[in-house]
Protein backbone atom coordinates (compact mmCIF):
# COMPACT_ATOMS: atom_id res chain seq x y z
CA UNK A 1 0.00 0.00 0.00
CA UNK A 2 2.51 2.36 1.10
CA UNK A 3 4.79 1.41 -2.28
CA UNK A 4 1.86 2.71 -4.21
CA UNK A 5 1.47 6.19 -2.68
CA UNK A 6 4.79 6.85 -2.95
CA UNK A 7 6.06 5.48 -6.54
CA UNK A 8 6.57 8.25 -8.91
CA UNK A 9 5.25 6.53 -12.69
CA UNK A 10 7.76 8.70 -14.70
CA UNK A 11 10.49 7.81 -12.46
CA UNK A 12 12.96 4.61 -13.86
CA UNK A 13 11.88 1.56 -11.72
CA UNK A 14 15.56 1.51 -9.83
CA UNK A 15 14.76 5.04 -8.53
CA UNK A 16 12.10 3.91 -6.61
CA UNK A 17 12.26 4.22 -2.97
CA UNK A 18 11.80 1.28 -0.27
CA UNK A 19 8.60 0.92 0.75
CA UNK A 20 7.77 0.96 4.53
CA UNK A 21 11.57 2.94 4.47
CA UNK A 22 11.17 6.46 6.12
CA UNK A 23 14.17 9.12 6.46
CA UNK A 24 16.02 9.75 9.21
CA UNK A 25 13.97 13.66 9.68
CA UNK A 26 11.10 12.33 9.04
CA UNK A 27 11.28 9.59 12.08
CA UNK A 28 12.40 12.61 14.23
CA UNK A 29 9.81 14.80 13.37
CA UNK A 30 7.14 12.05 13.90
CA UNK A 31 8.66 11.44 17.56
CA UNK A 32 8.38 14.57 18.04
CA UNK A 33 4.88 15.44 17.55
CA UNK A 34 3.43 11.81 18.83
CA UNK A 35 2.70 13.90 21.82
CA UNK A 36 0.90 16.25 20.09
CA UNK A 37 -1.58 13.52 17.98
CA UNK A 38 -1.91 11.88 21.26
CA UNK A 39 -3.30 15.15 22.91
CA UNK A 40 -6.93 14.36 20.47
CA UNK A 41 -10.14 12.36 21.33
CA UNK A 42 -10.16 8.65 21.72
CA UNK A 43 -12.01 8.29 18.51
CA UNK A 44 -9.50 10.59 16.69
CA UNK A 45 -6.62 8.36 19.01
CA UNK A 46 -8.15 5.08 17.25
CA UNK A 47 -8.22 6.82 13.92
CA UNK A 48 -4.76 8.51 13.95
CA UNK A 49 -3.58 4.56 14.81
CA UNK A 50 -4.91 3.23 12.22
CA UNK A 51 -3.34 6.37 10.18
CA UNK A 52 -0.83 5.10 7.54
CA UNK A 53 2.33 6.68 8.68
CA UNK A 54 3.10 9.03 5.41
CA UNK A 55 -0.33 10.17 5.93
CA UNK A 56 0.09 11.57 9.46
CA UNK A 57 3.31 12.65 8.80
CA UNK A 58 1.72 14.94 6.27
CA UNK A 59 -1.02 16.26 8.90
CA UNK A 60 1.51 17.23 11.24
CA UNK A 61 3.56 19.15 8.72
CA UNK A 62 -0.03 21.17 7.83
CA UNK A 63 -0.48 21.84 11.19
CA UNK A 64 3.15 23.51 11.48
CA UNK A 65 2.96 25.39 8.57
CA UNK A 66 -0.47 26.74 9.19
CA UNK A 67 1.39 27.74 12.90
CA UNK A 68 3.93 29.71 11.18
CA UNK A 69 1.73 31.50 8.74
CA UNK A 70 0.02 32.83 11.96
CA UNK A 71 2.93 34.06 13.56
CA UNK A 72 4.10 35.80 10.40
CA UNK A 73 0.77 37.21 9.92
CA UNK A 74 0.76 38.45 13.27
CA UNK A 75 4.35 39.62 12.70
CA UNK A 76 3.61 41.55 9.79
CA UNK A 77 0.14 43.05 11.69
CA UNK A 78 2.57 44.92 14.19
CA UNK A 79 5.04 46.02 11.87
CA UNK A 80 2.00 47.62 9.63
CA UNK A 81 0.73 49.35 12.62
CA UNK A 82 3.57 50.56 14.16
CA UNK A 83 4.40 51.94 10.03
CA UNK A 84 1.07 53.75 10.64
CA UNK A 85 1.22 54.83 13.92
CA UNK A 86 4.55 56.44 12.77
CA UNK A 87 2.84 58.17 9.48
CA UNK A 88 0.01 59.13 12.27
CA UNK A 89 2.55 60.90 14.37
CA UNK A 90 4.30 62.78 11.98
CA UNK A 91 1.52 63.91 10.07
CA UNK A 92 -0.05 65.48 13.29
CA UNK A 93 3.49 67.17 14.27
CA UNK A 94 3.11 68.96 10.39
CA UNK A 95 -0.78 69.41 10.48
CA UNK A 96 -1.30 73.13 9.50
CA UNK A 97 -3.48 74.81 12.23
CA UNK A 98 -4.86 77.45 9.44
CA UNK A 99 -6.03 74.66 6.63
CA UNK A 100 -7.70 72.99 9.80
CA UNK A 101 -9.40 76.18 10.54
CA UNK A 102 -10.59 76.70 6.99
CA UNK A 103 -12.65 73.38 6.56
CA UNK A 104 -14.43 74.55 10.03
CA UNK A 105 -18.09 74.02 9.09
CA UNK A 106 -19.05 76.33 12.02
CA UNK A 107 -17.14 79.45 10.33
CA UNK A 108 -19.95 81.70 8.67
CA UNK A 109 -17.80 82.29 5.84
CA UNK A 110 -18.16 78.07 4.79
CA UNK A 111 -22.70 78.45 5.05
CA UNK A 112 -24.07 78.61 1.28
CA UNK A 113 -25.48 82.06 1.70
CA UNK A 114 -27.39 81.53 -2.25
CA UNK A 115 -30.43 79.50 -0.62
CA UNK A 116 -33.46 80.57 -0.69
CA UNK A 117 -34.50 77.49 1.10
CA UNK A 118 -36.19 79.48 4.02
CA UNK A 119 -37.50 81.95 1.97
CA UNK A 120 -39.67 79.55 0.04
CA UNK A 121 -40.44 77.97 2.81
CA UNK A 122 -42.26 81.29 4.16
CA UNK A 123 -43.36 82.00 0.75
CA UNK A 124 -45.39 78.64 1.19
CA UNK A 125 -46.10 78.98 4.35
CA UNK A 126 -48.69 82.12 3.35
CA UNK A 127 -49.94 80.83 0.36
CA UNK A 128 -51.44 77.83 3.10
CA UNK A 129 -52.28 80.53 5.73
CA UNK A 130 -54.25 82.60 3.14
CA UNK A 131 -56.04 79.45 1.79
CA UNK A 132 -57.01 78.47 5.80
CA UNK A 133 -57.74 81.89 6.70
CA UNK A 134 -60.43 82.28 3.57
CA UNK A 135 -61.95 78.37 5.36
CA UNK A 136 -62.18 80.20 8.60
CA UNK A 137 -63.48 83.11 7.51
CA UNK A 138 -66.01 81.37 6.08
CA UNK A 139 -66.82 79.11 8.87
CA UNK A 140 -66.72 81.96 11.33
CA UNK A 141 -63.32 81.04 13.16
CA UNK A 142 -62.74 84.73 13.81
CA UNK A 143 -59.57 83.93 16.45
CA UNK A 144 -58.24 81.45 14.35
CA UNK A 145 -58.73 84.17 11.50
CA UNK A 146 -56.79 87.08 13.15
CA UNK A 147 -53.99 84.59 14.13
CA UNK A 148 -53.25 83.37 10.42
CA UNK A 149 -53.54 86.87 9.48
CA UNK A 150 -51.36 88.65 12.09
CA UNK A 151 -48.74 85.62 10.71
CA UNK A 152 -48.93 86.16 7.13
CA UNK A 153 -48.55 90.14 7.80
CA UNK A 154 -45.07 89.48 9.96
CA UNK A 155 -43.80 86.92 7.64
CA UNK A 156 -44.09 89.43 4.59
CA UNK A 157 -42.43 92.38 7.17
CA UNK A 158 -39.69 89.87 7.68
CA UNK A 159 -39.42 88.78 3.83
CA UNK A 160 -39.75 92.08 2.40
CA UNK A 161 -37.99 92.47 -0.75
CA UNK A 162 -35.35 89.30 -0.04
CA UNK A 163 -34.68 87.19 -3.28
CA UNK A 164 -32.41 84.90 -0.88
CA UNK A 165 -32.05 83.87 2.48
CA UNK A 166 -29.36 85.89 4.04
CA UNK A 167 -31.35 89.04 2.32
CA UNK A 168 -33.86 87.65 4.80
CA UNK A 169 -34.66 90.40 8.21
CA UNK A 170 -33.59 88.61 11.29
CA UNK A 171 -36.73 87.86 12.88
CA UNK A 172 -37.64 85.88 9.97
CA UNK A 173 -36.90 82.74 11.17
CA UNK A 174 -39.45 82.88 14.76
CA UNK A 175 -41.65 84.55 12.12
CA UNK A 176 -41.63 81.11 10.15
CA UNK A 177 -41.79 78.62 13.15
CA UNK A 178 -44.72 80.91 14.32
CA UNK A 179 -46.55 80.65 10.90
CA UNK A 180 -45.67 76.70 11.32
CA UNK A 181 -47.91 76.57 14.32
CA UNK A 182 -50.50 78.54 13.91
CA UNK A 183 -50.69 76.22 10.43
CA UNK A 184 -50.93 72.85 12.84
CA UNK A 185 -53.61 74.54 14.28
CA UNK A 186 -55.51 75.33 11.46
CA UNK A 187 -54.66 72.24 9.81
CA UNK A 188 -56.44 70.44 13.19
CA UNK A 189 -59.32 72.63 13.21
CA UNK A 190 -60.16 73.06 9.58
CA UNK A 191 -58.45 70.73 7.48
CA UNK A 192 -60.91 69.48 4.70
CA UNK A 193 -59.08 67.54 1.61
CA UNK A 194 -61.70 69.00 -0.76
CA UNK A 195 -62.16 72.52 0.91
CA UNK A 196 -58.53 73.18 0.51
CA UNK A 197 -58.52 71.68 -2.67
CA UNK A 198 -61.00 73.88 -4.38
CA UNK A 199 -59.40 77.03 -2.57
CA UNK A 200 -55.95 76.14 -4.01
CA UNK A 201 -57.44 75.80 -7.30
CA UNK A 202 -59.46 79.35 -7.45
CA UNK A 203 -56.16 80.39 -5.90
CA UNK A 204 -54.52 79.18 -8.89
CA UNK A 205 -56.68 80.77 -11.46
CA UNK A 206 -56.63 84.11 -9.72
CA UNK A 207 -52.33 83.83 -10.41
CA UNK A 208 -52.82 82.80 -13.65
CA UNK A 209 -54.75 85.54 -14.55
CA UNK A 210 -52.67 87.90 -12.97
CA UNK A 211 -49.40 86.99 -14.08
CA UNK A 212 -51.45 87.00 -17.89
CA UNK A 213 -51.99 90.82 -16.79
CA UNK A 214 -48.51 91.26 -16.14
CA UNK A 215 -47.39 89.66 -18.88
CA UNK A 216 -49.17 92.18 -21.36
CA UNK A 217 -48.74 95.07 -19.35
CA UNK A 218 -44.71 93.91 -19.48
CA UNK A 219 -44.71 93.70 -23.07
CA UNK A 220 -47.28 97.10 -23.61
CA UNK A 221 -44.49 98.77 -21.63
CA UNK A 222 -41.14 97.72 -23.10
CA UNK A 223 -42.57 98.33 -26.72
CA UNK A 224 -43.02 101.80 -25.38
CA UNK A 225 -39.76 102.51 -23.96
CA UNK A 226 -38.51 100.99 -26.99
CA UNK A 227 -40.26 103.51 -29.49
CA UNK A 228 -40.10 106.58 -27.40
CA UNK A 229 -37.01 108.49 -27.84
CA UNK A 230 -35.12 109.00 -25.12
CA UNK A 231 -34.84 112.89 -23.95
CA UNK A 232 -30.87 112.95 -24.17
CA UNK A 233 -31.42 111.81 -28.01
CA UNK A 234 -33.75 114.67 -28.46
CA UNK A 235 -31.81 117.25 -27.10
CA UNK A 236 -29.30 116.60 -29.45
CA UNK A 237 -31.35 116.63 -32.30
CA UNK A 238 -32.85 120.21 -30.95
CA UNK A 239 -28.96 121.22 -30.49
CA UNK A 240 -27.93 120.36 -33.95
CA UNK A 241 -31.12 121.66 -36.01
CA UNK A 242 -30.51 125.19 -33.98
CA UNK A 243 -27.09 125.14 -35.37
CA UNK A 244 -28.58 124.04 -38.73
CA UNK A 245 -30.97 126.97 -39.13
CA UNK A 246 -29.21 129.74 -36.76
CA UNK A 247 -25.77 129.60 -38.17
CA UNK A 248 -22.95 131.53 -36.18
CA UNK A 249 -19.43 132.21 -37.22
CA UNK A 250 -18.14 128.86 -36.44
CA UNK A 251 -21.59 126.99 -37.89
CA UNK A 252 -20.78 128.74 -41.31
CA UNK A 253 -17.05 128.08 -41.37
CA UNK A 254 -18.26 124.35 -41.12
CA UNK A 255 -20.91 124.94 -44.38
CA UNK A 256 -18.07 126.94 -46.37
CA UNK A 257 -15.97 123.61 -45.93
CA UNK A 258 -18.51 121.26 -46.36
CA UNK A 259 -19.73 123.27 -49.66
CA UNK A 260 -16.04 122.38 -51.35
CA UNK A 261 -15.72 119.28 -50.30
CA UNK A 262 -19.04 118.41 -51.56
CA UNK A 263 -17.82 119.54 -55.30
CA UNK A 264 -14.97 116.91 -54.78
CA UNK A 265 -16.69 113.99 -53.40
CA UNK A 266 -19.54 114.03 -55.77
CA UNK A 267 -17.82 111.95 -58.46
CA UNK A 268 -16.82 109.57 -55.45
CA UNK A 269 -20.75 109.42 -54.92
CA UNK A 270 -20.90 106.91 -57.92
CA UNK A 271 -17.61 105.93 -58.41
CA UNK A 272 -17.92 102.04 -58.98
CA UNK A 273 -14.30 101.31 -57.43
CA UNK A 274 -15.20 102.41 -54.24
CA UNK A 275 -16.60 100.98 -50.94
CA UNK A 276 -20.08 102.41 -50.89
CA UNK A 277 -22.95 101.87 -47.94
CA UNK A 278 -26.31 102.18 -47.52
CA UNK A 279 -27.87 103.81 -43.85
CA UNK A 280 -31.44 104.34 -43.65
CA UNK A 281 -31.83 106.13 -40.17
CA UNK A 282 -33.81 109.05 -37.93
CA UNK A 283 -31.13 108.95 -35.25
CA UNK A 284 -28.14 111.01 -35.52
CA UNK A 285 -25.88 109.21 -32.91
CA UNK A 286 -27.61 105.43 -34.09
CA UNK A 287 -25.98 106.47 -37.56
CA UNK A 288 -22.31 108.60 -36.14
CA UNK A 289 -21.48 105.16 -34.18
CA UNK A 290 -22.17 102.89 -37.28
CA UNK A 291 -20.04 104.97 -39.10
CA UNK A 292 -17.19 105.94 -36.63
CA UNK A 293 -16.66 102.05 -36.03
CA UNK A 294 -16.52 101.37 -40.25
CA UNK A 295 -13.88 103.66 -40.87
CA UNK A 296 -12.17 102.82 -37.62
CA UNK A 297 -11.77 99.69 -38.92
CA UNK A 298 -11.29 99.84 -42.69
CA UNK A 299 -7.78 99.64 -44.09
CA UNK A 300 -8.10 102.22 -46.57
CA UNK A 301 -11.05 104.51 -45.23
CA UNK A 302 -10.49 107.34 -47.90
CA UNK A 303 -12.05 104.27 -50.31
CA UNK A 304 -15.16 104.69 -48.21
CA UNK A 305 -18.32 106.02 -48.88
CA UNK A 306 -21.70 106.76 -47.07
CA UNK A 307 -24.88 107.29 -48.31
CA UNK A 308 -27.19 108.09 -45.41
CA UNK A 309 -30.91 108.92 -45.80
CA UNK A 310 -32.82 110.36 -43.04
CA UNK A 311 -36.55 111.65 -43.06
CA UNK A 312 -37.52 115.58 -43.25
CA UNK A 313 -37.66 116.00 -39.65
CA UNK A 314 -34.11 114.73 -38.60
CA UNK A 315 -32.45 116.31 -42.48
CA UNK A 316 -31.06 118.94 -41.01
CA UNK A 317 -29.56 117.69 -37.15
CA UNK A 318 -28.39 114.59 -39.15
CA UNK A 319 -26.48 116.95 -42.02
CA UNK A 320 -25.24 118.89 -39.13
CA UNK A 321 -23.87 116.14 -37.15
CA UNK A 322 -21.64 115.01 -40.32
CA UNK A 323 -20.43 118.55 -41.34
CA UNK A 324 -19.73 119.82 -37.72
CA UNK A 325 -17.97 115.84 -37.75
CA UNK A 326 -16.79 114.61 -40.66
CA UNK A 327 -15.55 111.19 -40.50
CA UNK A 328 -12.27 111.98 -42.83
CA UNK A 329 -10.52 110.48 -45.09
CA UNK A 330 -14.09 108.74 -45.34
CA UNK A 331 -17.33 110.26 -47.34
CA UNK A 332 -20.68 110.78 -46.53
CA UNK A 333 -23.73 112.22 -47.95
CA UNK A 334 -26.76 112.82 -46.09
CA UNK A 335 -29.84 113.03 -48.20
CA UNK A 336 -33.63 114.31 -47.62
CA UNK A 337 -36.42 111.21 -48.37
CA UNK A 338 -38.95 113.27 -49.57
CA UNK A 339 -36.27 114.71 -52.55
CA UNK A 340 -36.59 110.69 -54.04
CA UNK A 341 -39.91 112.05 -56.43
CA UNK A 342 -40.00 108.50 -57.72
CA UNK A 343 -41.47 107.63 -53.81
CA UNK A 344 -45.08 108.50 -54.20
CA UNK A 345 -48.08 106.22 -53.61
CA UNK A 346 -48.67 105.32 -57.42
CA UNK A 347 -45.56 103.41 -57.22
CA UNK A 348 -44.78 102.27 -53.97
CA UNK A 349 -47.21 99.50 -52.73
CA UNK A 350 -46.33 100.37 -49.04
CA UNK A 351 -47.08 104.02 -49.12
CA UNK A 352 -50.41 103.22 -50.81
CA UNK A 353 -51.28 100.97 -48.16
CA UNK A 354 -50.24 103.30 -45.36
CA UNK A 355 -52.26 106.16 -46.73
CA UNK A 356 -55.63 103.43 -46.13
CA UNK A 357 -58.27 103.97 -44.05
CA UNK A 358 -57.45 99.91 -42.67
CA UNK A 359 -54.33 100.91 -41.67
CA UNK A 360 -54.76 104.24 -40.28
CA UNK A 361 -58.00 103.02 -37.68
CA UNK A 362 -55.05 99.42 -37.03
CA UNK A 363 -52.85 102.30 -35.89
CA UNK A 364 -54.64 105.21 -34.71
CA UNK A 365 -58.68 104.70 -33.72
CA UNK A 366 -59.04 104.84 -29.92
CA UNK A 367 -61.85 101.92 -30.42
CA UNK A 368 -59.40 100.29 -32.02
CA UNK A 369 -58.22 96.74 -29.61
CA UNK A 370 -55.91 98.57 -27.27
CA UNK A 371 -52.24 96.71 -26.71
CA UNK A 372 -53.60 95.69 -23.78
CA UNK A 373 -56.45 93.91 -24.53
CA UNK A 374 -55.71 92.52 -27.69
CA UNK A 375 -55.05 89.03 -27.76
CA UNK A 376 -54.38 88.12 -30.78
CA UNK A 377 -52.19 90.94 -32.75
CA UNK A 378 -48.85 91.32 -31.56
CA UNK A 379 -48.07 94.66 -29.68
CA UNK A 380 -44.26 95.05 -31.58
CA UNK A 381 -46.05 95.19 -35.02
CA UNK A 382 -47.79 98.81 -33.21
CA UNK A 383 -44.45 100.35 -33.14
CA UNK A 384 -44.32 103.46 -35.47
CA UNK A 385 -40.82 102.33 -37.41
CA UNK A 386 -43.41 99.92 -39.53
CA UNK A 387 -45.37 103.30 -40.61
CA UNK A 388 -41.87 104.80 -41.86
CA UNK A 389 -40.62 104.81 -45.31
CA UNK A 390 -37.27 104.63 -44.27
CA UNK A 391 -37.61 101.20 -43.05
CA UNK A 392 -39.03 100.28 -46.61
CA UNK A 393 -36.12 101.80 -48.74
CA UNK A 394 -34.18 99.00 -48.79
CA UNK A 395 -36.49 97.69 -51.53
CA UNK A 396 -35.80 100.39 -53.76
CA UNK A 397 -31.38 100.46 -54.13
CA UNK A 398 -31.16 100.31 -57.48
CA UNK A 399 -33.61 103.50 -58.03
CA UNK A 400 -31.41 105.51 -54.90
CA UNK A 401 -28.07 104.45 -56.67
CA UNK A 402 -28.48 103.71 -60.41
CA UNK A 403 -24.63 103.91 -61.34
CA UNK A 404 -23.25 101.38 -58.59
CA UNK A 405 -22.83 97.54 -59.20
CA UNK A 406 -22.61 96.57 -55.32
CA UNK A 407 -23.72 98.31 -51.71
CA UNK A 408 -23.22 97.29 -48.41
CA UNK A 409 -26.63 97.94 -46.34
CA UNK A 410 -26.25 98.24 -42.47
CA UNK A 411 -28.55 99.05 -40.58
CA UNK A 412 -28.42 101.62 -37.61
CA UNK A 413 -28.31 99.70 -34.80
CA UNK A 414 -25.24 97.64 -35.78
CA UNK A 415 -21.24 98.28 -34.75
CA UNK A 416 -18.83 97.12 -36.95
CA UNK A 417 -15.60 95.66 -35.72
CA UNK A 418 -13.34 94.98 -38.39
CA UNK A 419 -12.38 95.81 -41.94
CA UNK A 420 -15.51 95.49 -44.29
CA UNK A 421 -14.06 95.61 -47.39
CA UNK A 422 -13.43 91.86 -48.06
CA UNK A 423 -17.52 91.26 -48.27
CA UNK A 424 -16.71 93.04 -52.20
CA UNK A 425 -14.87 90.07 -53.00
CA UNK A 426 -17.27 87.59 -52.00
CA UNK A 427 -18.98 85.59 -54.96
CA UNK A 428 -22.17 85.73 -54.42
CA UNK A 429 -22.94 82.77 -57.36
CA UNK A 430 -25.15 84.96 -59.38
CA UNK A 431 -27.41 85.54 -56.02
CA UNK A 432 -28.70 89.33 -55.24
CA UNK A 433 -28.55 89.23 -51.63
CA UNK A 434 -25.34 88.32 -49.51
CA UNK A 435 -26.48 87.45 -45.75
CA UNK A 436 -26.13 85.71 -42.39
CA UNK A 437 -28.45 82.63 -41.88
CA UNK A 438 -30.35 82.89 -38.82
CA UNK A 439 -31.59 79.52 -38.75
CA UNK A 440 -30.72 77.04 -35.52
CA UNK A 441 -32.69 74.01 -35.57
CA UNK A 442 -36.34 75.08 -35.89
CA UNK A 443 -36.13 78.47 -35.23
CA UNK A 444 -35.88 81.06 -37.45
CA UNK A 445 -37.51 79.47 -40.40
CA UNK A 446 -39.90 80.36 -42.76
CA UNK A 447 -42.63 79.49 -40.95
CA UNK A 448 -41.95 81.57 -37.93
CA UNK A 449 -42.48 84.67 -39.90
CA UNK A 450 -44.98 83.81 -43.24
CA UNK A 451 -48.81 82.65 -42.68
CA UNK A 452 -48.41 78.57 -44.36
CA UNK A 453 -52.09 78.61 -43.38
CA UNK A 454 -52.77 80.62 -46.54
CA UNK A 455 -52.14 79.04 -49.86
CA UNK A 456 -50.34 81.57 -51.90
CA UNK A 457 -47.82 80.77 -49.02
CA UNK A 458 -47.87 77.32 -48.95
CA UNK A 459 -47.92 76.39 -52.67
CA UNK A 460 -44.73 79.09 -53.45
CA UNK A 461 -42.23 78.24 -50.22
CA UNK A 462 -40.80 76.09 -48.05
CA UNK A 463 -41.51 76.13 -44.35
CA UNK A 464 -38.41 74.77 -43.81
CA UNK A 465 -36.18 77.25 -45.78
CA UNK A 466 -33.87 79.00 -43.26
CA UNK A 467 -34.22 82.37 -42.56
CA UNK A 468 -31.84 85.27 -43.16
CA UNK A 469 -31.10 88.26 -41.32
CA UNK A 470 -31.18 92.20 -42.40
CA UNK A 471 -28.80 94.25 -40.81
CA UNK A 472 -25.48 93.71 -42.81
CA UNK A 473 -26.48 92.92 -46.44
CA UNK A 474 -24.47 92.77 -49.73
CA UNK A 475 -26.44 93.48 -52.22
CA UNK A 476 -25.62 92.90 -56.17
CA UNK A 477 -26.94 95.39 -57.75
CA UNK A 478 -26.67 94.14 -61.63
CA UNK A 479 -28.41 90.87 -60.25
CA UNK A 480 -30.96 93.40 -58.66
CA UNK A 481 -32.21 94.84 -61.58
CA UNK A 482 -32.10 91.60 -64.10
CA UNK A 483 -33.89 89.12 -61.56
CA UNK A 484 -36.46 92.66 -61.16
CA UNK A 485 -36.66 92.04 -57.44
CA UNK A 486 -38.60 95.59 -56.90
CA UNK A 487 -40.93 94.00 -59.31
CA UNK A 488 -41.19 90.79 -56.87
CA UNK A 489 -41.83 93.11 -53.51
CA UNK A 490 -44.23 95.15 -55.07
CA UNK A 491 -46.48 92.15 -56.16
CA UNK A 492 -46.52 90.12 -52.96
CA UNK A 493 -46.66 93.69 -50.43
CA UNK A 494 -49.98 94.56 -52.79
CA UNK A 495 -51.47 90.87 -51.67
CA UNK A 496 -50.40 91.07 -48.00
CA UNK A 497 -52.71 94.29 -48.36
CA UNK A 498 -54.83 92.66 -45.68
CA UNK A 499 -51.87 91.58 -43.37
CA UNK A 500 -53.17 87.82 -44.00
CA UNK A 501 -49.65 86.20 -45.73
CA UNK A 502 -47.41 88.27 -42.52
CA UNK A 503 -47.87 90.70 -40.19
CA UNK A 504 -46.26 93.84 -41.01
CA UNK A 505 -42.49 94.40 -41.41
CA UNK A 506 -39.36 94.30 -43.70
CA UNK A 507 -37.78 90.95 -43.17
CA UNK A 508 -41.02 88.76 -44.16
CA UNK A 509 -41.25 90.37 -47.48
CA UNK A 510 -37.23 90.31 -47.83
CA UNK A 511 -37.34 86.49 -46.96
CA UNK A 512 -40.29 86.23 -49.81
CA UNK A 513 -38.22 88.51 -52.41
CA UNK A 514 -35.08 87.10 -51.50
CA UNK A 515 -36.42 83.62 -51.89
CA UNK A 516 -33.55 81.05 -53.79
CA UNK A 517 -31.92 84.46 -54.23
CA UNK A 518 -30.15 84.72 -51.38
CA UNK A 519 -26.28 83.72 -50.58
CA UNK A 520 -25.49 82.91 -47.01
CA UNK A 521 -22.07 84.21 -45.49
CA UNK A 522 -20.04 83.25 -42.84
CA UNK A 523 -21.58 83.22 -39.83
CA UNK A 524 -18.59 85.87 -38.11
CA UNK A 525 -19.62 88.66 -40.40
CA UNK A 526 -22.64 89.51 -38.54
CA UNK A 527 -23.72 88.37 -35.05
CA UNK A 528 -27.21 89.51 -33.96
CA UNK A 529 -29.34 89.17 -30.51
CA UNK A 530 -27.42 92.13 -28.77
CA UNK A 531 -30.60 94.22 -28.48
CA UNK A 532 -32.68 91.08 -27.27
CA UNK A 533 -30.43 88.20 -25.95
CA UNK A 534 -28.63 88.53 -22.66
CA UNK A 535 -26.78 84.96 -23.49
CA UNK A 536 -24.97 85.58 -26.82
CA UNK A 537 -21.76 84.00 -26.76
CA UNK A 538 -18.98 86.92 -25.71
CA UNK A 539 -16.40 85.05 -28.19
CA UNK A 540 -18.44 85.42 -31.09
CA UNK A 541 -19.35 89.29 -30.10
CA UNK A 542 -15.53 89.61 -30.27
CA UNK A 543 -14.55 87.63 -33.20
CA UNK A 544 -17.67 89.24 -35.23
CA UNK A 545 -17.15 91.61 -38.25
CA UNK A 546 -20.37 93.28 -37.20
CA UNK A 547 -22.71 93.36 -34.16
CA UNK A 548 -26.06 93.55 -34.35
CA UNK A 549 -28.49 95.29 -31.24
CA UNK A 550 -31.52 94.02 -32.98
CA UNK A 551 -34.56 94.03 -31.03
CA UNK A 552 -35.94 96.16 -28.29
CA UNK A 553 -33.20 96.58 -25.95
CA UNK A 554 -30.97 99.30 -27.97
CA UNK A 555 -27.72 100.42 -27.21
CA UNK A 556 -28.76 103.97 -26.68
CA UNK A 557 -31.44 103.31 -24.15
CA UNK A 558 -31.85 102.55 -20.62
CA UNK A 559 -33.21 99.31 -21.69
CA UNK A 560 -29.75 98.16 -23.18
CA UNK A 561 -28.07 94.85 -21.83
CA UNK A 562 -25.47 96.55 -19.95
CA UNK A 563 -23.03 94.10 -21.05
CA UNK A 564 -23.16 94.90 -24.06
CA UNK A 565 -23.58 98.34 -24.14
CA UNK A 566 -19.65 99.14 -24.19
CA UNK A 567 -19.31 97.78 -27.75
CA UNK A 568 -21.63 100.67 -29.15
CA UNK A 569 -20.82 103.36 -26.54
CA UNK A 570 -16.85 103.29 -27.61
CA UNK A 571 -17.58 104.76 -30.90
CA UNK A 572 -19.73 107.81 -29.04
CA UNK A 573 -18.25 110.94 -29.50
CA UNK A 574 -17.93 111.93 -25.53
CA UNK A 575 -15.94 115.05 -26.70
CA UNK A 576 -18.75 116.80 -29.03
CA UNK A 577 -20.25 119.59 -26.60
CA UNK A 578 -23.81 119.05 -27.43
CA UNK A 579 -23.12 115.35 -26.42
CA UNK A 580 -22.22 116.83 -23.41
CA UNK A 581 -24.93 119.01 -22.27
CA UNK A 582 -27.43 116.69 -23.65
CA UNK A 583 -26.64 113.24 -21.71
CA UNK A 584 -24.06 114.63 -18.97
CA UNK A 585 -27.10 117.08 -17.30
CA UNK A 586 -29.69 114.20 -17.84
CA UNK A 587 -27.15 112.53 -15.64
Amino acid sequence: MSSSIWKNPLLHKDTHPVAGTLDVADEQLLNTTRSEVSNLSSTGTLETKRMDPIKLKREVFRRKRKEQRIQELLQMDKEVELHMQNMATNSSRNFSNKVRASYNIWRLEIHHTNTDSTLRLMKDQIIMAKVYATIAHSQKQSDLYVLLMKCIKQSKAAIGDAHMDHELDSSALERAKAMGHALSSARDILYNSGEVSRRLRVMLQSTELNIDSVKKQNSFLVQHAAKTVPMPLHCLHMQLTTDYYFRDGVIKEYFRDASLKEEEDKAKREDKSLYHYAIFSDNVLAASVVVRSTVTHANEPEKHVFHVVTDRLNFAAMTMWFISHPPLPATVHVENIDNFKWLNSSYCSVLRQLESARIKEYYFKAHDPSSLSDGNENLKYRNPKYLSMLNHLRFYMPEIHPKLDKILFLDDDVVVQKDLTPLWEVDLKGMVNGAVETCKESFHRFDTYLNFSHPKISENFDPRACGWAFGMNMFDLKEWKKQNITGIYHYWQDLNEDRKLWKLGTLPPGLITFYNLTYPLNRTWHVLGLGYDPAVDLAEIENAAVVHYNGNYKPWLDLAVSKYKPYWSKYVDLDNSHIQHCYMSER
